[in-house]
């Protein structure tokens, strides 16, 4: 059950990571707190998650200009930090793709990061978690523009 779990963790990774132009992954393990064939309903908000989707949160940084090469490799250790929080079912982070130049190709950002929740509560709750306010207090110094997307994306069963 955990290597289906994982291939379709790591297959809609893949995908989203197409769509969003590249993603050199670092990956950290993935866990979860409730299985993967569930349907998640949340009475506060109404919403409720379909048993093959979960939420995709995916962040792109643009670092400072004038940051040494050591710098921009240990702003790494602000993802590192966020991998800690358990509502997190799975986190991938990277630099920007070397690909091709072409018009639909934005490769100006520095890192970015993909992280995926089974629920609303879930991100919901990393949002306004302790750690990674802490970690956005400690490394927001290194960025000069933050762009965020989240979405409610299918895992496609390969």
């Amino acid at each position: 059950m955990e290597r289906r779990r994982f291939i379709k963790q790591a297959g809609a990774a893949i995908a989203v990571a197409g769509a969003g132009g590249g993603l050199l992954a670092a990956c950290a393990s993935p866990t979860s707190n409730q299985e993967n064939d569930q349907t998640s309903e949340n009475p506060e908000t109404n919403t409720t998650m379909e048993n093959n989707e979960v939420i995709a949160h995916y962040v792109l940084f643009w670092l400072n200009d004038g940051l040494s090469e050591q710098e921009i490799n240990d702003f790494a250790n602000f993802f590192e930090e966020l991998k800690t929080i358990p509502e997190i079912k799975s986190l991938h982070y990277g630099r920007a793709a070397a690909t091709h130049a072409r018009d639909v190709v934005d490769n100006s950002f520095t890192y970015n990061l993909l992280v995926f929740f089974d629920s609303l509560d879930e991100i919901n709750v990393y949002e306004t978690h302790p750690t990674h306010l802490a970690a956005i207090e400690k490394y927001s110094k290194f960025w000069n523009k933050v762009v965020v997307h989240d979405s409610v994306v299918k895992q496609a069963v390969v």
